[in-house]
């Protein structure tokens, strides 16, 4: 007895008794390998082996990397967050977040930019007598000199591979000065290469007062927007990944003692996304510019 389909599917030969349709088969599927190759060569079906198209180092393989600096990808962004309290509601790692975020907008807008990994380990204050942000649960502290080896060795290494402009930016206040000091170490050291480091102030600049300014010119108190956790800072949050915020913490009343005691300067109540994105096309409007100006006055 013979069971229609069986033999094909086994791997047998086809049954003599559906010649036409078995044909039909093998022409449809000629057919269709025909019309999926010019399309691959048109560039219209993606492989599944395609390079990346996206701009944080960590997505490439290695090969693909390779041919993204050697067809003109030769800018490397190294954002710096950190990991601290930014009161009881948001999220420890709120500054590495949003740091890899707005750093992959200003790669998008620069074009030949690509991110390298966020460096998460910053100086946060004193650790066995807890100072600073150290006071409070989940803070992750590290010495300067640790913080300026990893940043010195993550460069050496991007040089390495062919990059030839390497950018520093900071979420972060406490370590502006250090992102400044190594990047006048490292170009000291490359002296009579091609390669050059950028610590661009204007990323953090925008963040805190330039953002501030703008808050302030749209009716908002200075005690408002306050400088760690409150309106500014929340509002950026909101703006970048909104489900780091603890909305059910936000919308508590808190005298002003009692939220500086929760690690908050400021008052978030008012924050909202809409006001986030301000600061969100502020911050990449200014680094942008900054860093284009930097490379230009190298040539």
């Amino acid at each position: 007895m013979h069971i229609p389909g069986w033999r094909e599917r086994s791997g047998a030969p086809p049954s003599p008794l559906f010649p036409t349709a078995w044909a039909f088969v093998k022409r449809q599927a000629s057919a269709l390998a025909l019309l999926l190759g010019y399309l691959a060569l048109a560039g219209l079906c993606t492989p599944a082996h395609a390079a990346t198209e996206s701009l944080y180092l960590e997505d490439f393989s290695w090969t693909e990397l390779h041919a993204a600096i050697a067809n003109g990808k030769t800018t490397v962004l190294i954002p710096v967050g950190g990991v601290e309290q930014s009161g009881a509601h948001m999220a420890l790692g709120k500054h590495n977040v949003r740091v890899k975020i707005l750093a992959g907008r200003i790669a998008a807008a620069l074009g030949s930019a690509i991110v390298a990994p966020v460096v998460a380990y910053v100086p946060e204050g004193s650790v066995e007598q807890p100072s600073g942000h150290m006071r409070f649960s989940g803070t992750i502290s590290v010495s300067d000199a640790a913080f300026k080896g990893i940043l010195v060795g993550a460069a050496r290494s991007l040089k390495q591979h062919g990059f030839v402009n390497v950018v520093l930016i900071g979420d972060h206040g406490g370590y502006q000065a250090q992102l400044g000091s190594v990047a006048a170490e490292l170009n000291h050291a490359w002296v009579g290469t091609a390669a050059r480091a950028w610590f661009i102030e204007d990323y953090y600049r925008a963040a805190s007062s330039g953002y501030a300014q703008l808050l302030r010119a749209k009716g908002y108190s200075a005690a408002q927007i306050g400088t760690h956790a409150g309106l500014a800072d929340t509002s950026l949050m909101l703006a970048t990944d909104p489900e780091l915020v603890r909305s059910a913490q936000l919308q508590q009343t808190l005298a002003p003692a009692e939220a500086a005691a929760k690690g908050v300067t400021g008052d978030p109540h008012g924050a909202s996304a809409a006001l986030g994105q301000l600061g969100v096309d502020l911050i990449v409007t200014k680094t942008v510019a900054a860093i284009r100006a930097a490379l230009g006055e190298r040539h």
